[in-house]
């Protein structure tokens, strides 16, 4: 039997952030509930490039899917992109193998629609300052996702390399900084979507009351975050057990996770008011 191929271009011509962000705070609620069965991903290291595959399966009875991601990451690459990804649908009653789409256009929107309903969850209604920390593909899919959601006033852009930070702001109308300390003094939300396998983003620089969106660092040994404001914030996942196995942010701080985004959806957890509120993003 063929299977039905849909590409990136036919995705990208009917997938929004409109309709992207309500589905997805459906499955993290899901998800917590206990409605979706969802394994922490299965990882195979490719050790020579610093890569790995991911292996990543899901099954909804409710929601009558039955499907697995297949996706990469190669931090190194440099005229290709650094994740590459593939889900198979099946036919949940039979298990045959029915569709095969593109996973790069899903999975790079679907990290930015999560964190955007954490920072609807968490930040209030009229943030002023957005800062992102990372110039690449999930840099722009936030900053879309986020912008569809709230009206910034101001946006500022850090990366190790100027240059890219520069060519990021000028995209979007917004500021360059050669300073991630000085890119996220002022801001309301911020997000990390750096290759960085060690802390770019510290405590002492954020401002109290702030949400932050760490998508970065989704190994066990890499970090992100300065564990000082890993312990100091309210931490929040989307699985709490992927969360413990697979977060370096998390593991290595020895950070407590208050609770899953979909048990704060489900009202099973209550959302803190007026401390600084910290999204670990891994990409279920």
């Amino acid at each position: 039997m063929a299977l039905t191929w849909i590409s990136r271009e036919e995705i990208k011509n009917v997938l929004t952030y409109e309709r992207l962000i309500p589905e997805m705070e459906t499955a993290l609620a899901q998800f917590s509930n206990g409605s979706v069965v969802q394994p922490v991903r299965t990882i195979v290291p490719v050790s020579k490039v610093n890569g790995f595959l991911g292996v990543m399966p899901a099954y909804s009875q409710e929601q009558g899917a039955l499907a697995t991601k297949l996706v990469t990451f190669f931090p190194n690459n440099k005229d290709v992109p650094t994740h590459n990804a593939i889900i198979v649908m099946f036919n949940p009653d039979s298990g045959v193998p029915e569709l095969l789409m593109d996973g790069d256009v899903i999975t790079t929107m679907r990290t930015a629609a999560v964190s955007a309903v954490a920072t609807k969850l968490f930040c209030g209604d009229d943030p002023q300052v957005l800062a992102i920390l990372g110039s690449g593909v999930q840099a722009r899919s936030h900053f879309h996702a986020l912008t569809s959601l709230f009206s910034f006033k101001k946006i500022n852009v850090w990366s190790k390399t100027l240059s890219n930070a520069q060519k990021l702001a000028d995209e979007i109308n917004g500021t360059a900084y050669d300073s991630a300390e000085m890119a996220v003094r002022d801001a309301d939300v911020i997000v990390t979507v750096t290759s960085s396998s060690v802390p770019v983003l510290k405590k002492d620089w954020v401002k109290p009351g702030a949400h932050i969106n760490a998508v970065g660092a989704c190994r066990p040994d890499w970090q992100e975050i300065d564990p000082a404001l890993m312990t100091s914030a309210v931490v929040f996942v989307d699985s709490r057990t992927a969360a413990c196995q697979e977060s370096g942010d998390v593991i290595l701080s020895g950070a407590e996770v208050y609770a899953e985004l979909g048990e704060v959806i489900n009202n099973v957890k209550d959302k803190p008011k007026g401390e600084t509120t910290l999204f670990k993003s891994l990409g279920r």
